[in-house]
């Protein structure tokens, strides 16, 4: 079984990273380095490979439904260039409890288109995409570059990657409601070959955002002794400007009897005030010619953002007012496996191999400072904190020729 290593960060955003941060930020950059220059390599760059795939994904928590389809093709035109294309589509249905603490479930579909172009020159490999992502409120392009690199025999790959995102936010209900968002993002990342058993990742990624950064639909809650409830809702306020700066280092480790153990540690910190952190570790084992069996945990930590409050002491208290769940101090576990069955066909079949996939996870979410306000017989404030459970499948089959 090859080794494989993703190198990866938390996709959130952020304006000017603080001091820890930035000395984080500044010795993965020096680490990244002298990894690269210190020591030889053995994977060169390659095409990706031939493959179609059709997926199913669902998605069942906190009182939210998604799942829809997804078809992935990709082929090569010659030894230098492969193309590839995606169609995915979420169908959702419910509504969380931001949503029903002020409004009624709803039904919507997002789909999301993808092309894709991959040009390898020697150990050179170069990728560019483009994507578009539309809903009844919501429509969005965004388009990728990125350039991998191989050096010192092989060992080592060096990746550098920058996008461009820019959204169209509407309201169902109000035809004149119109928002517009830019987003950028840059990643630099390292691949290490250490020893024969052994690949490490560092990366470093940084997130522009700017424009209207809120969700139109999300509200805060502030206090009212005129209210039946003892509080009122108001439009959240968010600031129009957010950078976001991540670091990851990840490892994979090859054990005996074909199978490996992998980790990762990400830190994440952005200009609103959210710090979080992420540690993941997993299992994969092979049994036989035909099966692959994954084990993993992952648990992640943010705190909340310097404008996040449950409950405020008057409408409009601050300039900037948050309460999304997403904006408060939470965490959650996840435990997951991947079952994948593979088979080879005949040496003169157009088709080489197949797998069949099943991923699952549950995924457990704690919140500190949100309040389920639809619980009863609580007081203003004294409500209990929220927590709710998930459960995310996918079931796929991949044809490789």
């Amino acid at each position: 079984m090859a080794l494989e290593v993703v190198v990866a960060v938390i996709s959130k955003s952020a304006p000017r990273p603080n001091g820890t941060m930035r000395k984080l930020l500044l010795r993965l950059i020096i680490a990244c380095i002298i990894i690269g220059l210190a020591t030889w390599q053995a994977y060169a760059a390659v095409l990706p490979q031939d493959r179609s795939d059709a997926m199913y994904h669902s998605y069942q928590g906190g009182g939210m439904s998604i799942d829809g389809p997804s078809i992935l093709l990709r082929k090569k035109i010659g030894n230098h260039v492969s193309i590839s294309a995606n169609y995915y589509v979420d169908t959702i249905s419910g509504a969380s409890i931001d949503v029903l603490a002020t409004a009624s479930p709803y039904a919507e579909e997002r789909t999301e288109n993808a092309i894709g172009i991959d040009y390898l020159h020697n150990k050179t490999l170069m990728s560019l995409n483009y994507t578009t992502s539309s809903e009844n409120d919501f429509e969005a392009e965004s388009f990728h570059v990125g350039v991998s690199q191989d050096f010192f025999g092989d060992l080592t790959t060096l990746t550098l990657g920058y996008s461009k995102g820019n959204d169209e936010v509407g309201k169902t209900g109000d035809s004149s409601f119109l928002k517009l968002a830019e987003r950028q993002n840059y990643r630099l990342g390292i691949t290490q070959i250490v020893t024969k058993n052994m690949i490490l990742g560092l990366s470093l990624e940084n997130i522009s955002d700017q424009g209207y950064l809120n969700n139109p639909y999300r509200s805060v809650r502030f206090l009212d002794a005129g209210s039946d409830l003892g509080y009122r809702f108001e439009t959240e306020v968010y600031p129009n400007t957010r950078r976001s700066n991540a670091a990851a280092i990840t490892a994979n480790y090859y054990l005996p009897h074909r199978a490996s153990v992998y980790g990762e540690a990400k830190l994440f910190s952005d200009s609103w005030g959210i710090d979080a952190n992420t540690f993941k570790l997993g299992y994969i084992h092979t049994f036989g010619d035909d099966w692959i069996v994954e084990l993993r945990a992952r648990h992640y930590q943010q705190d909340k953002a310097d404008f996040y409050q449950d409950l405020y002491s008057r409408s409009a208290e601050f300039n900037f007012r948050a309460r999304d769940k997403e904006m408060s101090t939470f965490n959650n576990l996840s435990l997951g496996a991947s079952v994948t069955y593979e088979f080879q066909f005949s040496a003169a079949n157009f088709f080489k191999k197949s797998t069949i996939n099943l991923d699952f996870d549950h995924v457990t979410y704690d919140y500190d400072d949100f309040r389920d306000v639809l619980a009863l017989d609580a007081s203003v404030g004294a409500e209990p904190f929220y927590q709710f459970s998930a459960n995310i499948a996918r079931f796929y089959v991949s044809i490789f020729y």
